[in-house]
């Protein structure tokens, strides 16, 4: 049990859209990520996604409306719905989500993460 210092850990992450696991509690995982430009359209069938935006600033594009995040705010994306974040500098957020849920939801591209690393 240690104190996990945020900064230092965004320090170690190099690459953009790879989440890296800082955390686990109760079956959720809190991942930290660098985001830039934009993702592709998922969903995620059995999961809530809580976005906090820690540096930056964040757009979720759902299908019906534009959410927009700045630095200390966060968004939760329901299970089932729709989203696009999109990034037009970069971003570092942290996701708070069950185990194992992949970050491209129901799409697999070469950004699918399958076994994020810890940090």
């Amino acid at each position: 049990m240690d104190k996990i210092s945020l900064r230092r850990k965004f320090e170690l992450i190099r690459e953009t859209w790879a989440p890296k696991i800082v955390g686990e509690l109760n079956g959720q995982q809190v991942k930290l990520a660098k985001l830039q430009g934009e993702f592709v359209w998922h969903s995620h069938e059995n999961e809530d996604e809580l976005f906090l935006v820690w540096r930056g600033r964040l757009l979720i594009k759902l299908r019906d409306r534009d959410v927009w995040l700045d630095e200390g705010e966060l968004f939760v994306v329901p299970r089932g719905v729709e989203h696009q974040p999109v990034a037009d500098r970069e971003v570092q957020v942290l996701l708070f989500e069950p185990k194992g849920t992949l970050n491209t939801g129901n799409v697999r591209d070469q950004r699918t993460s399958l076994d994020p690393d810890w940090i």
